[in-house]
């Protein structure tokens, strides 16, 4: 009975231990790795709070266009001396100590009626600012997609590599099994078992090698999505490499050109340069007449306990208007004027060197992907045939009709042709996602 139930718990903590590790296992999709990592991004909550404040500064407020209203008080508390004076000298009078109070207080309320249109232009660049910040955050979150992607796909082809290395070793202990049994009805010698034994173990720390690379890998896609707790571990991907093979560079809507003039880096150079245009407005505006029309109310109490007036109040509404016209600032309003339009230059010729830059890196890039496309099914027939030339040597090695040398050269043009499929899988990969950054289609 008590080995009963000694099995029976035995069994349950087995099992229990088998969930813990399956639960603590994470299967990851490509959408969930993005997922994660625009929500966890560094990077993109700094351009998200750049875009908050740029939103929060385009008001009409903030431009000068409303209303300023300021409330004012003072009072001032004084002790004096009073010496007085009069053509009747009896009259005269000389006090130390006199007790004062002067009390003041207003509510005054102004706005700018005009100045030079300073105040559209002001507000038209907080708008070509937020717009700006707009843009960075979609070049921002464009470059943290790629990223990941191009991450996650690492994962994937190093894993690939791994199974390579994995049928490799399959090959080389059916090798070492078939040596072992001709060794046994005394065909083979000692100096095949040792070299059976060498490669195998050749692989073996191959694999170990590789599954270090797949660790690391792993470590890279968690610290870029940002995950709160430490899955690298963990982290299980089972996918492959899918390439989207219809990209064009010049033809149609969805074309790589026509894309890359909606490049969000580069909408946001150009915005730059509207931006610097509305600032050309602003130095203008400074060499204009600034009108600013007031009103308010003021409230005056002034007391002594000596002197010609022992109290003395006023208060009221007043009503005024300020003009002030600029007449000479030793010619600096000019040179600002024109600092504010080679600003503007620099900026357009920097939009034009990004924007050929972008277009440049994009034929390159175009030019890599249709040369791995174009080599794909070449290089997928060679892995096919290598797989087989594998398979057909394995056999005659068994029955005896190939060496071990023959054995050897097989797996080592099955592995080749392996790496070369996944490498290039993964060079056109990194290039459609790239050719997808640079001209705004990337999507997952």
């Amino acid at each position: 009975m008590q080995k009963s139930i000694y099995i029976f718990f035995t069994a349950c903590l087995a099992l229990l231990s088998n969930s813990i590790e399956v639960n603590a296992q994470q299967n990851m999709t490509l959408n969930e790795a993005i997922k994660t990592a625009l929500k966890n991004s560094y990077d993109i909550q700094l351009v998200e709070n750049s875009l908050a404040i740029a939103k929060n500064n385009n008001d009409l407020g903030v431009a000068g266009a409303l209303p300023t209203v300021a409330a004012s008080a003072n009072n001032n508390k004084s002790l004096t001396t009073i010496e007085q004076k009069f053509a009747d000298p009896a009259r005269n009078t000389t006090k130390t100590g006199v007790d004062g109070n002067t009390l003041s207080g207003g509510l005054t309320a102004s706005i700018l009626i005009f100045n030079g249109y300073r105040i559209m232009a002001f507000k038209d660049r907080l708008a070509m600012i937020e717009k700006q910040n707009g843009f960075l955050l979609q070049s921002q979150m464009q470059n943290t997609t790629a990223q990941v992607m191009q991450q996650y796909y690492n994962v994937v082809r190093q894993q690939a590599y791994l199974k390579t290395i994995e049928k490799s070793i399959e090959a080389s202990q059916q090798r070492l099994d078939i040596v072992k049994t001709r060794q046994q009805i005394g065909v083979a010698n000692q100096t095949d078992i040792l070299q059976s034994n060498i490669d195998l173990n050749a692989l073996q720390q191959g694999k170990q090698n590789q599954l270090l690379i797949i660790a690391q890998a792993k470590t890279d896609l968690a610290r870029t999505i940002n995950n709160k707790e430490d899955i690298s571990s963990s982290l299980i991907i089972n996918d492959t490499i899918q390439i989207d093979t219809k990209l064009n560079f010049d033809k149609g809507e969805n074309s790589i050109a026509m894309g890359v003039i909606n490049n969000p880096q580069l909408a946001a150079l150009s915005t730059q340069v509207k931006i610097n245009q509305q600032l050309e407005k602003e130095t203008k505006a400074l060499m204009y007449p600034t009108l600013r029309a007031s009103t308010g109310y003021n409230v005056s109490s002034s007391s002594s306990a000596a002197g010609f007036s022992l109290l003395n109040e006023n208060y009221g509404p007043f009503v005024g208007v300020n003009l002030s016209i600029p007449l000479y600032g030793g010619g600096a309003a000019k040179k600002n004027i024109a600092n504010a339009k080679l600003n503007s230059q620099n900026a357009d010729l920097q939009a034009q060197s990004l924007s050929k830059d972008i277009y440049t890196n994009a034929y390159k890039t175009f030019d890599a992907y249709k040369n791995s496309i174009e080599q794909l099914p070449i290089e997928s027939e060679n892995y096919g045939m290598a797989q087989s030339l594998l398979q057909l040597v394995m056999q005659k090695y068994q029955l005896g009709q190939a060496t071990m040398v023959d054995v050897k050269q097989a797996q080592q043009s099955f592995e080749n042709a392996g790496f070369r499929l996944v490498s290039l899988r993964y060079t056109a990969k990194v290039a459609e996602i790239e050719l997808k950054r640079l001209s705004n289609q990337l999507t997952f």
